[in-house]
């Protein structure tokens, strides 16, 4: 299994906190929130199309709104290779970060 680029896993960290509402806008908005930068709506399509066709996530079409004058949401959820690689780039993380409690930058 290829390790997540950071982009990936902030991406599939945001459809697993946002669960059965993860769509488009919903993703950028909870992506934004987490970085602290705001994102193109073109990088969020890009990766989630690339996860899609690498099996890391899925579509599927929520119930149309009024709001969205009767189209449906595309919306997104995690397989389980997607979880899987989330799971792998976490423990990889806290090995590198093992032992660096004292961590700071120096101004």
């Amino acid at each position: 299994m290829r390790l997540l680029s950071r982009i990936e896993e902030i991406i599939l960290l945001a459809i697993w906190r946002l669960q059965d509402n993860a769509y488009g806008i919903t993703i950028r908005e909870e992506v934004a929130r987490t970085t602290g930068k705001t994102w193109l709506a073109g990088a969020i399509y890009a990766s989630l199309s690339r996860m899609l066709n690498n099996g890391l996530v899925e579509s599927f079409e929520g119930e149309p709104t009024k709001e969205r004058g009767g189209r449906r949401k595309i919306l997104y959820r995690l397989t389980e290779d997607g979880q899987k690689a989330l799971l792998k780039i976490k423990q990889i993380n806290e090995i590198n970060w093992e032992g660096l409690t004292d961590f700071e930058v120096s101004e």
